[in-house]
């Protein structure tokens, strides 16, 4: 089966054929860095780190590019508010995505452009717009695209312009020719950052500096255009009507591919209703594999719907799968037909548009076949377990080890079986030593009907 992704674009599954053979170019729209990063955020960098590593596994090189905002209103509004330089604020937030989503597991992209630093490219895009006859400075110091000037406006979003017009609810700009036309470049405002430009001082617009950087960094035409489904209109649409007009190449992206928004009951996460769950919380809580357990088990382009009780859920599922590998002594082993199947569904399920919760169902099949095997099947299993979830990110072995390079698992399952036993002798208070001193340890251990399980923290 090959590999067949969902293009927004078309609105059906396509076969995945690249520019170049065995390359893929993947721009993943980044944030815009005017405060901490949320597990909406994080569920979007999961996703699109899964489709990057899968296709790393499959055998292609990917180039990733994922860009920083790091000049916008809000963030200067932000600095303003805490008496800090604009560029001071965003540097301290771009250092803080990079360091929360290494301890999420998601690799870093191959590039990290920024708007501030792409200006003489965002300033040569714009001239060759206005020479073309897609843009016009108005009166001011801005300059405006010329929506109605491109005839396919609208055509990723699948919307009119009329249809957009007038649906329209903001007060209209009486400089703009059409109500829809956006700012390329925005003149400068006193104590804001600004650069020179042939209009005056001022800062680029927010959609042309993602044209920009695409095309600095990947070329003109890409082969996966990401980022969360709520950039589809306007923020990619414009995209495709500045790059479009300003580079005959086209189209701009292959694929376009939006991931679902996360959402608590059914309702958007929103600063407004105060509903937002900080990326660095779930990590200091411990809870990363098991919030990209989460994500995995939901198709990425779904809206994930986001509870303690779904949590919790992908926690219990998280301890099933590291309970199965342990003990594993990094034995290879030979794949037995049952191990071959398996992974032959996970390919299957993956090559359906990442279907994730099915390659998820793969590594649990795996788990239970896990803990009836002995000796060198067991081994097997273990390691085609290990290797695939690898492949969705999810580290199941701990990264700390014991100081004589070992597993700690033997170590930690003793303990447990010499404190139940203090416990059938109804000595509470070392057994419960025992629970506290591995707490201390990082090592949380909860107590069932069925006996004692064990999990480490992130």
């Amino acid at each position: 089966m090959a590999l067949s992704v969902y293009n927004t674009m078309s609105r059906q599954k396509e076969p995945f054929e690249t520019l170049e053979p065995g390359v893929v170019r993947m721009y993943v729209c980044g944030v815009t860095v005017y405060s901490g990063a949320h597990i909406g955020h994080a569920m979007s960098a999961i996703a699109f780190d899964v489709i990057r590593r899968y296709l790393e596994w499959t055998g292609y090189t990917v180039h990733h590019a994922q860009n920083f905002t790091d000049v916008d209103d809000k963030i200067i509004n932000r600095a303003n508010e805490m008496g800090i330089p604009p560029e001071q604020l965003s540097e301290s937030l771009i250092a803080d995505w990079k360091q929360d989503t290494r301890q999420l597991n998601v690799l870093p992209a191959t590039v990290y452009p920024q708007a501030t630093q792409e200006i003489d490219g965002i300033i040569a895009m714009i001239e060759g717009l206005i020479e073309r006859d897609y843009a016009y400075p108005v009166e001011g110091g801005d300059v405006n695209y010329r929506v109605n000037r491109f005839a396919e406006y609208g055509k990723l979003s699948h919307r009119k312009l009329d249809d957009m017009q007038a649906g329209a609810r903001i007060e209209i700009d009486p400089r703009k020719e059409h109500p829809m036309d956006f700012a390329l470049w925005k003149a400068a405002k006193p104590g804001e950052p600004s650069w020179k430009s042939p209009w005056g001082a001022g800062r680029p617009g927010w959609h042309i500096e993602c044209s920009v950087m695409a095309a600095n960094h990947l070329g003109n035409r890409m082969d996966i255009h990401g980022g969360g489904a709520d950039l589809i209109f306007p923020h990619h649409e414009n995209e495709i009507a500045q790059s479009e007009a300003f580079d005959e190449h086209r189209p701009f992206a292959r694929y376009w591919m939006h991931n679902g928004l996360l959402q608590f009951s059914g309702e958007k996460m929103s600063k407004s209703i105060g509903n937002l769950v900080p990326m660095r919380d779930l990590i200091d809580r411990g809870d990363a594999r098991a919030f990209r357990l989460l994500v995995l088990q939901s198709i990425y382009r779904n809206p994930l719907v986001y509870t303690d009780e779904a949590l919790e859920g992908a926690r219990r599922g998280l301890e099933r799968l590291q309970t199965a590998i342990r003990g594993y002594d990094g034995t290879i082993g030979a794949a037995t037909e049952v191990v071959e199947d398996d992974e032959r569904s996970f390919r299957e399920a993956m090559d359906d548009d990442f279907n994730t919760p099915v390659a998820v169902s793969v590594l649990f099949d795996l788990a239970r076949l896990a803990n009836r095997a002995e000796g060198a099947e067991k081994s097997a299993v273990q390691h085609k377990l290990i290797e695939l979830a690898g492949v969705l990110g999810l580290e199941l072995r701990d990264p700390e080890k014991v100081s004589s390079g070992g597993d700690i698992a033997p170590f930690v399952d003793l303990l447990l079986e010499v404190r139940e036993q203090l416990r059938q002798q109804k000595n509470w208070g070392l057994s419960d030593a025992i629970r506290d001193g591995l707490a201390e340890r990082g090592v949380t251990v909860e107590d069932s009907a069925t006996g004692a399980t064990w999990r480490r923290r992130d």
